[in-house]
């Protein structure tokens, strides 16, 4: 009986681990998809500092 509640408790814990897992990867996932959907982007790097004059 003791090792099937041993057993048991850890099929518990991998199920969590496991559930942890994929929403982790969702969040990510998520993240990934929203970042070409900002209103604002990235200044471009390689554009003067300076405004040139008129």
């Amino acid at each position: 009986m003791f090792e099937y509640e041993i057993a048991a408790a850890r099929q518990a814990d991998l199920i969590r681990e496991a559930e942890a897992y994929r929403r982790a990867r969702l969040a990510a996932e998520a993240s990934r998809s929203s970042r070409g959907q900002e209103t604002e982007g990235r200044v471009n790097r390689h554009r003067s500092r300076f405004v040139r004059a008129a």
